[in-house]
């Protein structure tokens, strides 16, 4: 498994500003990493961030629904050594619902394609920079679907399946691809959801993430739901996914 030094590079971070993504930026930060590109909708949203850490942030405008804007951010950040695509949208819809198309088209636009058009953007700025690293936040809800979210659930099993073929094109350029999995965490969108009271801290995955580029592990799994949901799937994972297969 290819382990992931990340002392001194430089990373982007998508949705940099709250929740996840700034608990992602605090932790690599703190964990030596030089500068963080902070890649949001409004720059000016960084501002507690630079309040904090100075010119170890740079703020970027970013737009995963967006390829025009997606590439001029890595032109902008032709340096980076490591990409965390943790911006994503939520709006969910049962299977049945009237919005259940327009729903699903929402959130596949910005958590499906949004993840190829940064992909295919961000994949020659990390080969030129050494390979580095590409790390999609994804979801355990990209395992296990719920009728309520049922489009979200798709949308996130989408990028996994997507996360894996990544995980295997680019290692051709020597870069490590990794998928991290929460559960349950403490952001704006866990409110939106009505998860707020079985909600765990945003660290935890800026926590478990950077033990992932430790030790080169694909799946990342941060908190208790999530662990005890990939303590299930780990023998799936080891022996179907993980592995290099032929295909046919």
């Amino acid at each position: 498994m290819p382990t992931y030094d990340i002392a001194g590079k430089i990373a982007l971070v998508t949705g940099a500003n709250r929740g996840i993504g700034r608990a992602i930026t605090e932790a690599l930060l703190g964990a030596g990493v030089a500068k963080v590109y902070a890649a949001v909708r409004d720059p000016s949203s960084t501002e507690p961030l630079i309040a904090r850490f100075g010119e170890q942030i740079t703020p970027i405008r970013f737009d995963l629904t967006d390829e025009a804007v997606i590439r001029d951010a890595a032109s902008r950040a032709s340096d980076a050594h490591i990409v965390v695509n943790n911006a994503g949208v939520l709006r969910g819809a049962s299977p049945i619902a009237d919005d259940v198309l327009d729903a699903l088209a929402f959130e596949l636009d910005a958590n499906l394609y949004g993840l190829v058009r940064t992909a295919r953007a961000f994949a020659p700025v990390l080969k030129s920079n050494g390979g580095g690293a590409f790390v999609q936040v994804n979801s355990v809800v990209s395992l296990k679907s719920f009728p309520d979210f049922s489009t979200y659930c798709a949308s996130k099993a989408a990028a996994y399946s997507m996360t894996q073929a990544l995980r295997a094109t680019l290692a051709e350029q020597g870069t490590a691809v990794f998928s991290v999995h929460p559960g349950p965490i403490a952001t704006d969108m866990a409110d939106a959801a009505g998860l707020g009271e079985v909600a765990e801290p945003p660290s935890l995955v800026g926590e478990a993430l950077l033990e992932g580029l430790r030790t080169g592990t694909f799946h990342v799994f941060p908190d208790s739901v999530a662990k005890q949901i990939g303590g299930a799937y780990a023998s799936f994972a080891e022996n179907v996914i993980e592995p290099e297969m032929a295909e046919g």
